[in-house]
C-alpha cells in the first residue's frame, strides 16, 4: 500500500563539459509535473557553456556548485551530501526522465522500502530498447548485472548503513553499492514495471574500452568483500564466454537459481 505520506525526491546530477547533455536532463527534470524537493548539479569545473546553461535557470529549488572532483563517484558523493530528500535518484548529464509525469507516478510508490527500481530506455546511436530489470535479485544476478543507478530510486538513510560510493572505483562502484545493499545488508526492494529514465548510452561504463577496467574492478570488490563466491563467479565467468548458449539456456539458470536459494538458506 503506498504511503499517507508524501515521500520526497533529491535528484544528483554530475557533469563535465557536457553541455549539450546537460540541457537535456535539466529540461526533463524542471518539466516534470510533480517537482522534486531538491535539484543538485554536480559540475566538475566545465568549460564548455554548462555553467552558462545553468545560470540560465530560475528555479529556486535548483543547487549547484562547479569545481574540480576526482571521479564520477566523487562527485555522486557531493551531490549526496548536500541531498535532503527522503530518496535520491542519480540521473547523471545526458539522461531523461522518460516523460514529464514519471515523478508524478513514482513519488506514490515511494513508500519507505530501501530501493525502487524501474527499467531504462538504452539510446545507442542508431537505436532505441527497453532494458527490463524485472529479474529476481540474488548474488547469482549480481554477477552479470546490476541495478540502474538512473532508475533506482534510493532510500538516503540507506547510504548511511550501506556506505557511500567508493571512490577508489572508476567504473563499478554503483554495481558495488547495490550488490552490498541487497546481498549483505538486506536492503528491501521494490521493482517498478515501467520504463522510468532515457538513458544516454555513452558513459564510461558503456564504452568498451573500459569493459576490462571493469572486469578488473569487479574481482578487486568479490576478492575483498565476497571471497567465499569469488570462485563460482570466475568458473561462471568463464562459463559463459566458452558457452554463451549453455549459459543462458533454461536449465543452467534455473540450476543456479536453486544454487543461490540454498547458499541463502544455509
Amino acid at each position: 500500500m503506498p504511503s499517507l505520506l508524501k515521500s520526497s525526491i533529491s535528484i544528483v546530477t554530475i557533469n563535465l563539459n557536457n553541455a549539450v547533455g546537460l540541457k537535456k536532463t535539466i529540461t526533463s527534470v524542471l518539466n516534470q509535473t510533480a517537482k522534486p524537493h531538491e535539484f543538485i548539479i554536480v559540475d566538475g569545473g566545465s568549460t564548455d557553456g554548462s555553467i552558462g546553461i545553468i545560470n540560465e535557470q530560475t528555479e529556486n529549488n535548483l543547487k549547484w556548485i562547479s569545481e574540480p572532483d576526482t571521479g564520477i563517484y566523487n562527485a555522486q558523493n557531493k551531490g549526496l551530501r548536500q541531498a535532503t530528500g527522503d530518496y535520491v535518484l542519480f540521473l547523471n548529464s545526458g539522461d531523461e526522465l522518460i516523460n514529464k509525469e514519471i515523478l508524478e507516478k513514482v513519488i506514490p510508490l515511494l513508500n519507505g522500502t530501501d530501493i525502487v527500481y524501474g527499467d531504462l530506455l538504452i539510446v545507442e546511436l542508431s537505436t532505441e530498447w527497453v532494458k527490463k530489470y524485472n529479474d529476481p535479485l540474488s548474488f547469482g544476478y549480481f554477477l552479470g548485472d546490476t541495478l540502474p543507478h538512473q532508475g533506482s530510486f534510493i532510500k538516503r538513510s540507506v547510504f548511511d548503513s550501506v556506505g557511500r560510493f567508493d571512490e577508489t572505483l572508476r567504473i563499478c562502484s554503483d554495481w558495488k553499492f547495490f550488490l552490498n545493499a541487497v546481498c549483505r545488508f538486506n536492503c528491501s526492494i521494490l521493482y517498478l514495471d515501467f520504463v522510468v529514465t532515457r538513458y544516454d548510452f555513452s558513459g564510461i561504463s558503456s564504452d568498451p574500452v573500459s569493459k576490462k577496467r571493469m572486469a578488473d574492478e569487479k574481482d578487486t570488490v568479490l576478492i575483498k568483500d565476497f571471497p567465499r563466491f569469488y570462485k563460482e563467479y570466475k568458473e561462471l565467468f568463464e562459463l559463459r564466454g566458452k558457452y554463451p548458449l549453455l549459459a543462458n539456456s533454461r536449465a543452467v539458470k534455473f540450476y543456479f537459481k536453486i544454487r543461490n536459494i540454498f547458499i541463502r538458506d544455509n
